[in-house]
């Protein structure tokens, strides 16, 4: 296990092996095989996975010819395109560990990580959506290489380091080392509750496991296509079953360059695809889009939904006119809670599945930590052969979010139903979960009060029927109060995603306090909404 990760005690790590949930594989495996079958679909290409494995492997070896070693972290800032699938199964082969940045991330976020896990390498495009990545990779210190895909002014180019072989991923004669299955296989970012993200270690074992929970939950076959229309740097579509888990049952995924459905339906149509994963806000405008669309989304039997709370109403519309919904509550912690295809309408649409692994250990608890009764809702904790016991170099907050016994604390509030289901009520953390993205309020707050006219702030969520929650800042002026607008560039200027930048602004004379002297959030939410 890598330095600064927290292990899971040996013997529970043993009986995960000896149940099979542990199987001992690593992920550079996925794409080795099934030959020639379709493996990637993007706009204007194909490959199979005779062909990834192949890429992957020669890029592998390009990329340790640079020095990147096994353990080695590389900050990976790709957007869903095939050279992002192709470094992620390189660093898996090599046994580097990419950190998964998200593209809309900037100074702000890039820099902590790069700091954080002391990165050797930053791979980005060129430009996307109108950003040049290569300014940002200028102003990031630390990692000793950047690795741009399409033109890479000073940088390296991604494209001259496919420096392997033809056929080096069959031979095996890579020149280095495999990685271990129980090594570090991937950094995921945690919803960031407490300021910066924390960085979450999955090993191959048990992202592994994972994988082919949620895969054989969705019954993906190598006959199934997945669409893969949010960021694949998100846990949801890499491995919920999302990319990985279909190359993990042999079957095609599509690339999309937008979500949108004048992208995505001439996709599912044409590749006729049969499962996707949508976040709430994106589920309906594909609801409402289906309505006039002349494609045919017929070959749809599976539409995921999750990342933010998903009412019954919009998961019928969804049903009626998509696919089978598939409510997908979980975390890039561990736990997975999906229902499983072939339950009742009317339960898929009412509750957020139910735990993939009969040796997910759900706690339901009061504020004092005792288990409340069977029905009753309380803080969800977990604790299973896929959920972390400790994020990286991060002792303090490890200590609150996980208890002496190795449970992690959500931070939702949950009940469960005599079926088994999991119905999620709400959150314990201060968080605005707005269309997917987690927004931290300490970190939004820590931006406002850095503004000159700013004196104190106060971050809540307000119910948005599109998003599920927007962002409202209530803030005490320093003077002149300033406008949304001019805290938009303020915070963008310090390297902000815009997704963190508040929607709404409302000055106040002061903030409301409880009776022992903290913020009244509950207050704030009360009249935001």
């Amino acid at each position: 296990m890598t330095p600064g990760c927290v292990p899971w005690p040996a013997e529970t790590a043993q009986r995960y092996r000896e149940l099979g949930l542990w199987t001992g594989r690593t992920l550079d495996t996925l794409v080795r095989s099934h030959g020639e079958r379709t493996a990637l679909v993007w706009d204007g290409g194909r490959r199979t996975y005779r062909d990834l494995a192949d890429r992957a492997a020669r890029l592998a070896v390009g990329l340790h010819g640079l020095g990147i070693r096994r353990g080695d972290r590389v900050i990976v800032q790709l957007p869903n395109t095939p050279e992002l699938i192709d470094t992620l199964f390189a660093l898996f082969t090599l046994g580097a560990v990419p950190v998964l940045a998200l593209p809309p991330h900037r100074h702000d976020e890039i820099g902590h990580l790069a700091a954080h896990t002391e990165a050797v390498a930053y791979i980005v495009p060129d430009a996307h959506q109108g950003f040049d990545h290569r300014e940002l990779a200028r102003r990031i210190s630390g990692p000793k290489h950047v690795i741009v895909a399409g033109e890479p002014a000073e940088f390296t180019s991604l494209a001259s380091l496919y420096a392997g072989p033809p056929g080096s991923a069959e031979t095996g004669e890579l020149g280095f080392e495999p990685p271990e299955p129980g090594d570090v296989a991937l950094f995921l970012l945690s919803g960031g509750t407490t300021g910066r993200s924390k960085l979450i270690p999955r090993t191959h074992d048990d992202y592994l496991c994972n994988i082919r929970l949620s895969a054989a939950n969705a019954r993906l076959t190598p006959d199934d296509a997945y669409l893969a229309a949010l960021p694949v740097a998100h846990n949801y579509a890499l491995g919920c079953p999302g990319v990985l888990g279909t190359l993990y049952a042999g079957g095609r995924v599509v690339l999309t360059r937008t979500p949108s459905p004048d992208d995505a339906f001439p996709l599912i149509e044409s590749e006729r695809v049969t499962v996707t994963g949508l976040v709430p806000s994106l589920a309906l405008l594909w609801a409402e889009a289906a309505g006039w669309s002349p494609h045919d989304l017929s070959s749809l039997r599976l539409v995921q939904l999750g990342g933010a709370a998903v009412s019954p109403e919009l998961a019928r519309a969804v049903g009626e006119r998509l696919g089978r919904v598939q409510q997908s509550y979980g975390m890039a912690e561990g736990l997975l809670s999906q229902s499983p295809p072939d339950d009742p309408p009317e339960l898929l649409a009412t509750v957020q599945g139910r735990p993939l692994s009969e040796h997910d250990e759900i706690r339901i608890v009061d504020e004092s930590g005792a288990d409340v009764p069977a029905g009753h809702s309380g803080e969800l904790l977990v604790r299973g052969p896929y959920t972390i016991r400790g994020y990286f170099r991060a002792e303090e907050h490890n200590a609150r979010s996980f208890t002496s016994d190795g449970f992690f604390r959500t931070g939702d509030l949950a009940r469960r139903t005599e079926t088994g289901h999991l119905v999620i009520c709400g959150r314990v953390k201060d968080v605005i979960n707005r269309g997917g993205d987690k927004v931290p309020a300490d970190e939004v707050e820590e931006h406002l009060l850095a503004h000159p006219g700013v004196r104190a702030a106060a971050v809540v969520p307000v119910p948005d029927p599109y998003l599920g929650e927007r962002t409202c800042a209530y803030i005490v002026a320093d003077g002149q109060p300033p406008t949304l607008a001019e805290i938009g560039a303020f915070m963008r200027e310090r390297g902000a995603a815009d997704y963190k930048i508040p929607d709404r602004v409302v000055t106040v004379p002061s903030l409301p306090l409880t009776p022992v002297g903290k913020i009244d959030k509950a207050r704030l939410r009360n009249e935001a909404s």
